[in-house]
């Protein structure tokens, strides 16, 4: 890719879009991965896919669909926890596949809107997008380190919060809030899967490289850049959707992990 078409302004805001979700999925994903809830991440996205159904099905603005979906979808996994294990999550998976599907049966151009949810749909992003993206990057940068350590607290002695007569601490529902909200924005960007391959993938990756927790996190995030940048040059050169060719490029790390596991 070259540096004509990152200026470019046809590209550039969909690259910047993209860049910046790149760089704090992966990040959230490392807290996902460390408290064993990565299949949360892929029901939360559903979830705002069907968000983004409903929100065409009721005239709404697509990120308006995607969020609403994100701020009920987060409550409810916070407060069912995980009673039945993975469960929940798969139910909640279940349940965001099939009403998207139904609902987009019954809209207008809901063909077009799915195919969207499965590919991506970056290069037909613009500043409302990245006003939105760049909105929820900060509130990722200033909340999650402030949680980090009660999270960290909370994966490694369970036990802690409950002996002190708190079952549901308020730091889960601000980092499940914060993961709703970047997962959502994401489907609306580079899809469902797009979206859960940057959460799960890099931090997989890092995880078997990285040492200490800090490391970890940031080898996510520029794992998650590295993959972004290959596949926006990639799709443009090969004039391909953008979604697909970021979760191939991510199979490729992941396979890299594989063999070096090896």
């Amino acid at each position: 890719m070259t540096l004509g078409l990152i200026v470019d302004p046809l590209f550039l805001v969909p690259f910047i879009n993209g860049l910046l979700l790149a760089a704090v999925l992966p990040a959230v994903g490392a807290y996902s991965r460390l408290r064993g809830e990565w299949l949360a991440s892929l029901s939360i996205g559903q979830a705002a896919a069907a968000g983004i159904v409903l929100g065409a099905f009721l005239g709404l603005p697509m990120a308006a669909g995607a969020l609403l979906a994100a701020l009920v979808t987060a409550p409810l996994k916070t407060m069912l926890g995980r009673q039945d294990g993975d469960d929940t999550y798969a139910v909640m998976l279940l349940a965001g596949w099939s009403i998207a599907l139904l609902l987009a049966a019954n809209t207008a151009h809901g063909e077009d809107l799915t195919r969207g949810l499965l590919q991506g749909q970056i290069y037909f992003t613009g500043t409302s997008h990245l006003a939105g993206i760049a909105a929820a990057v900060v509130a990722v940068a200033v909340l999650l380190p402030r949680v980090s350590s009660r999270l960290l607290l909370g994966r490694f002695f369970p036990e802690h919060f409950r002996a002190n007569g708190i079952d549901k601490p308020r730091h889960e529902l601000v980092f499940d809030m914060l993961a709703a909200v970047a997962l959502a924005l994401a489907a609306a960007v580079v899809g469902v899967m797009g979206a859960f391959a940057l959460v799960f993938v890099p931090p997989w990756v890092a995880f078997r490289f990285a040492r200490g927790w800090r490391r970890t996190v940031a080898w996510s995030a520029a794992l998650g850049v590295v993959a972004h940048l290959a596949s926006f040059a990639l799709a443009i050169a090969l004039d391909q959707p953008y979604g697909p060719v970021l979760v191939g490029t991510l199979l490729l790390m992941s396979v890299a992990r594989a063999i070096a596991r090896d």
